[in-house]
């Protein structure tokens, strides 16, 4: 089996003659003679075995090893990166917490508990990241992430050692841009029927207890758009293009940012959010704080 000594030093220079696309544009770049970068280039696809780079036209691109090469390299570069903010943010005495929120976490929630969770006399840099649930539990599995927020529990899976704590919930409320908050306030909720109304795609967990509220309530609006990411969801209810579903709990921030009016309440419903942790004991120190005050 082949073995290589990968030099950084030389996929440093792969990288940014795949970037340039010429060995002459990346000397430039780097102050450096075009002999010294070409010979960079030849040590590492000696050291591999394989040819990284092709001519196309006029342009250096990358082969197909070129191209593996190049993902891996990103990555490489991405966690020295990281490394390097980690340490100084030891040297501040920063604590650092990365977070996952899922598309369907309202964020003026999840902003919420991060906030009052943050230590008042200790920095913190926060890392957010938002995206779909199963691909936010992956990297929290990877301890890429130190919690995700998000509105459904994980499932029970031996292969899968996450947990799931329950922060809290909030009655759902049904909300309007002014105009459509007067005109179907009244007779609330029969005046649903025929309603313009935003809706959260049927991957998401509170999709189905909405149309279940609806269900029971015998009315059938008029489904005008359907969204995973719930920001999105709120910017649409914005525009006015129709009726949206959101937490009673954000009434005055409804109001405040995207100028909305409660048209009337659907105390049946309940959404309901979670901190899911990769460790059934939790250690970092934020994250205990917030499951702490969702406990109060």
């Amino acid at each position: 089996m082949k073995t290589t000594g990968l030099n950084f030093r030389h996929l440093y220079f792969f990288r940014m003659v795949a970037a340039e696309g010429s060995v002459t544009r990346a000397a430039d770049r780097l102050g450096l003679a075009i002999q010294t970068v070409s010979t960079q280039i030849a040590a590492l696809e000696q050291s591999i075995g394989k040819s990284l780079l092709t001519q196309q036209g006029r342009r250096l691109v990358p082969t197909e090893a070129g191209r593996v090469a190049l993902t891996y390299a990103e990555q490489i570069f991405q966690l020295g990166d990281r490394m390097q903010e980690a340490l100084e943010e030891v040297d501040a005495g920063k604590i650092r917490l990365t977070v996952g929120i899922s598309d369907s976490m309202p964020k003026l929630i999840a902003a919420h508990y991060l906030q009052a969770a943050l230590p008042p006399d200790t920095p913190v840099r926060l890392v957010c990241t938002e995206g779909e649930f199963d691909a936010l539990l992956a990297e929290l599995a990877l301890h890429k992430l130190d919690v995700v927020l998000t509105d459904r529990p994980v499932r029970a899976s031996a292969s899968l050692k996450v947990f799931s704590h329950l922060l809290g919930e909030s009655e759902m409320q049904l909300f309007g841009v002014r105009a459509l908050a007067r005109k179907y306030g009244k007779d609330f909720p029969e005046s649903l029927n025929g309603a313009p109304i935003l809706l959260p795609t049927r991957n998401t967990a509170l999709r189905g207890r909405i149309d279940a509220w609806l269900l029971e309530q015998g009315v059938r609006p008029d489904v005008v758009g359907e969204f995973e990411d719930s920001a999105m969801l709120n910017t649409f209810g914005r525009s006015g293009m129709g009726l949206f579903f959101a937490p009673a709990a954000l009434a005055e921030d409804m109001l405040e940012q995207f100028g909305a009016l409660p048209v009337g309440p659907a105390s049946e419903l309940q959404e309901q959010f979670y901190a899911i942790s990769s460790e059934r004991r939790i250690s970092h120190p934020v994250v205990e704080a917030m499951l702490s005050i969702s406990q109060r």
